[in-house]
């Protein structure tokens, strides 16, 4: 039965199979929060790791910098990646994972408010498992992300993170 938040939104209750790691890579702290609350209120079971432009993504897969300790830079099961991030934008970091041996497994969905019929194939070119354009209000928003996590977290299985190519 779907459980009734006081946003209005009504989200399943389920019981996914584990405990996924997620990496947001998103350069906006207002949508860091609301991604952030969009996911408590779906209640996916997740560790949420969050980097704010695509070098600093870059460094935590490749375990750089602050991000060389795995226990606090866990390998991702998933990660969402804004199109337009600083530095190094969505495209060039999408194309550098799947590019990487080590890393082209894990999935990546695209966060964007962009509707471009250009954005979404060259998305799915460089390799995108999903294209997701972020909904106009907070409701919308956790309704998607409740989807997303049914879709991710309990239909489909996702490859194990802590393996190699």
């Amino acid at each position: 039965m779907p459980t009734k938040y006081p946003c209005g939104v009504r989200a399943k209750v389920t019981n996914p199979r584990k405990r996924i790691t997620i990496l947001l890579a998103e350069d906006t702290i207002a949508d860091q929060s609301l991604m952030k609350q969009a996911l408590k209120i779906s209640r996916i079971l997740n560790n949420l790791y969050i980097v704010n432009d695509g070098e600093e993504l870059l460094d935590y897969l490749h375990r750089r910098h602050q991000y060389s300790d795995i226990a606090s830079s866990p390998r991702p099961d998933l990660i969402l990646l804004d199109w337009h991030l600083p530095k190094i934008d969505g495209p060039e970091v999408l194309q550098a994972i799947k590019a990487d041996s080590n890393l082209r497994r894990i999935p990546i969905v695209v966060l964007t408010s962009s509707s471009s019929e250009q954005d979404i194939r060259r998305s799915y070119e460089l390799g995108a498992s999903s294209y997701f354009i972020k909904p106009m209000t907070f409701d919308a928003l956790v309704e998607a992300v409740n989807t997303l996590g049914e879709y991710w977290f309990h239909i489909v299985e996702l490859p194990p993170a802590n393996g190699n190519a």
